[in-house]
């Protein structure tokens, strides 16, 4: 992404930019149209399966109030059970809570860049894929990537974390 196209992004996508950059990803932030706060949203905009979209999930560990964060395919819903049964008992996060500890509001919160460095899963779901989307620090901004390449950037253990019929 060239310096004045990274600079026609909103501030929190800016610095996504310059992290990717400085990891080396070949691709861009992404201005969606309209919002891609759902991972539908996101899908339609971007004309991909809503499965594609790697959303990223919030929650507060009960024991110490780190930030947990799930990764999860677009179409999956988190089985907290499951999540809490590899990382211990979660709670809620609330906006400020996600906020204050990733520098992202509900709806842009990027896999990378936290300001505070959360326990990370990775959803097995994700790899039946070869190319992503995850959301770059606004609810309009997104990068492609592969599942391989998430794996990389976050260092996060692949793990079931979908509820099953």
């Amino acid at each position: 992404m060239s310096a004045e196209n990274a600079l026609s992004l909103p501030e929190s996508a800016q610095r996504v930019a310059r992290l990717l950059q400085d990891l080396g990803h070949e691709h861009p932030v992404v201005m969606l149209p309209q919002s891609g706060k759902t991972s539908a949203e996101a899908a339609q905009g971007l004309g991909c399966q809503v499965a594609q979209i790697a959303k990223s999930i919030i929650f507060r560990r009960r024991a110490d109030d780190a930030p947990v964060l799930v990764i999860a395919s677009g179409v999956n819903r988190v089985d907290e059970a499951k999540v809490a049964g590899l990382v211990g008992e979660l709670a809620k996060a609330d906006a400020r809570f996600v906020r204050d500890m990733t520098g992202y509001a509900i709806g842009g919160v990027c896999p990378i860049g936290h300001i505070v460095k959360p326990v990370m899963l990775l959803d097995q779901d994700l790899f039946q894929f070869d190319t992503l989307w995850a959301a770059a620090g606004h609810p309009h901004a997104v990068f492609r990537l592969s599942p391989q390449q998430l794996a990389g950037m976050t260092g996060a253990p692949v793990a079931d974390v979908a509820q099953r019929a």
